[in-house]
């Protein structure tokens, strides 16, 4: 089996993997400023594309492969199609205000006429090919999955954990190691490898606390949140502990496709009461949201664009404001700016945030010793190749792996290929 690497190689962002120069297992973008993209050159044309989740950095580029002259079959959840539709179209928009095009409309619709949906457990043959699909809950965000791929003519399999998550949510059911298949080679994210997230009750009674005494001094509470999962979640804790938040931006619309695929849910009826309650804001209701103590979710949850810019114009001089970032800021971020330098870019103009800022690690990543509980696993039941991508320590993850348990583990680079046998 041959396997390259197009992308999220010691990064998180731009997922994406070749195997036997026939399948682009994601195929994502990295929301950098302009956004980066994986490798491409005009001899990749694959068969067919899985995709993990609908995570911009993992099938922002998707509808991309759609321009060839003959496009590939796409396999995914129901719910990651609907997401990647929305999100796609998004990303068009985005594109004609800051000044790049990936794709266009044409190619979105095409992305329809194209994808096959797969259950979690159904096995599914790619394209006419010997290669055997099968995906599983990873655990991460409504219909993310793992991905397990069967070489049938050379009774090799791969599985690809894509963003994987088995501890506790309140939106999604946690992925279950013992129910993983075993593969010959691994592929696992390394996003929080060397950090385990903090006991999850206890976090959210900080973040409440933090939210109340902000709104006691008269201040606002900026809750930026990625649109696909982190919306939901916090707007979920925050009905649970009886507090009416405004909500902002693309979260809204993604609940709507949530609410069409409850089976993907923890609890649908939490998560419908907790929206019920909310108070929803578009352009004409910003002022009113900002003009009294008050809780706001809004993308984007890096700050590289959205109404959350709208409310940082108006609250970063004001010291009883605060920001509470719920999620990873990926380099060369906003979000990462704010948190090392204090400052955000806002209409090309830099500015000093004197607001409170705040980072609470609401993470849907499995942390350290989730991440090794999986190597462990996968070792024990006779994986002789791990791959770690999609962090920033790989290369320590896989000195950590061969120690341990004397597999051959890999921290690629973007570019390379491997040839497994």
């Amino acid at each position: 089996m041959k396997i390259k690497f197009l992308g999220g190689c010691n990064e998180v962002g731009r997922s994406a993997v070749l195997v036997d120069d026939k399948i682009i297992i994601d195929y994502g973008m990295r929301p950098s400023n302009p956004p980066e993209i994986p490798l491409r050159s005009e001899s990749i044309s694959p068969d067919s594309v899985i995709v993990s989740h609908a995570h911009l950095d993992h099938s922002g580029m998707v509808p991309s492969l759609m321009s060839q002259a003959k496009p590939p079959e796409v396999y995914m959840t129901p719910v990651t199609r609907d997401l990647t539709r929305l999100l796609g179209r998004d990303t068009i928009k985005v594109g004609r205000d800051q000044g790049f095009v990936f794709f266009g409309e044409e190619d979105i619709m095409k992305l329809d006429e194209y994808t096959h949906t797969i259950a979690y457990g159904e096995r599914r043959t790619l394209n006419g090919s010997d290669y055997e699909l099968e995906l599983h809950n990873a655990g991460h965000i409504p219909g993310s999955s793992l991905v397990h791929l069967r070489k049938e003519s050379e009774d090799m399999s791969l599985l690809y954990t894509g963003d994987i998550k088995t501890g506790p949510t309140r939106l999604m059911e946690s992925a279950s190691p013992a129910d993983f298949p075993a593969s010959d080679i691994l592929f696992i994210e390394s996003t929080y490898y060397g950090r385990d997230h903090r006991d999850r009750v206890e976090l959210e009674r900080e973040f409440i606390d933090s939210i109340k005494e902000t709104l006691n001094s008269g201040g606002n509470a900026i809750v930026p949140c990625f649109a696909v999962g982190r919306t939901q979640e916090v707007v979920m804790i925050l009905h649970s502990y009886g507090l009416t938040p405004y909500v902002d931006g693309m979260g809204l619309s993604v609940f709507s496709i949530f609410k069409n695929h409850p089976s993907s849910l923890k609890d649908a009826e939490a998560l419908n009461n907790a929206f019920g309650d909310a108070q929803f804001v578009n352009s004409k209701r910003r002022k009113k949201a900002i003009s009294e103590p008050s809780v706001i979710v809004t993308t984007a949850g890096m700050l590289n664009g959205g109404p959350v810019l709208y409310y940082l114009k108006k609250i970063h001089e004001d010291p009883k404001s605060k920001v509470l970032l719920t999620g990873y800021q990926i380099e060369g971020t906003n979000g990462r700016m704010l948190v090392e330098e204090g400052c955000v870019e806002v209409d090309g103009a830099v500015v000093k945030v004197n607001a409170g800022v705040e980072y609470y690690d609401f993470s849907a990543h499995a942390g350290d010793s989730e991440l090794k509980k999986i190597v462990s696993r996968f070792c024990g039941n006779g994986t002789e190749v791990v791959f770690m991508v999609h962090g920033d320590h790989t290369e320590e993850f896989a000195a950590w792996t061969r120690d341990k348990y004397g597999c051959e583990a890999i921290a690629p680079n973007n570019g390379e290929e491997f040839i497994i046998e």
